[in-house]
């Protein structure tokens, strides 16, 4: 006869290597704008998935595309300074 053994020890025993590590945190920091600028992004096309476009909604893309370059740019130029992680 088999034992169904259980292997919960070992799973938790590695648990506290699965958080992520200050040096983790500190770069998805740094890279909060660039994530909100693309969900804005993300945002506006949706919004104009079901309808026919109006000048509003170009309005909107091209700003929010806008705001994602930027933010690209300013966390390229950290970066390349040392600032960022």
């Amino acid at each position: 006869m088999n034992h169904i053994v259980t292997v919960q020890e070992a799973v938790t025993a590695f648990a506290p290597w699965r958080e992520p590590t200050a040096a983790e945190l500190d770069a998805i920091e740094a890279e909060m704008p660039v994530i909100n600028a693309e969900v804005e992004l993300l945002d506006a096309q949706i919004i104009t998935m079901n309808r026919t476009s109006s000048e509003l909604d170009a309005r909107r893309l091209r700003r929010a595309f806008h705001k994602v370059l930027d933010a690209r740019a300013a966390a390229a130029n950290l970066a390349g300074t040392g600032d960022a992680a």
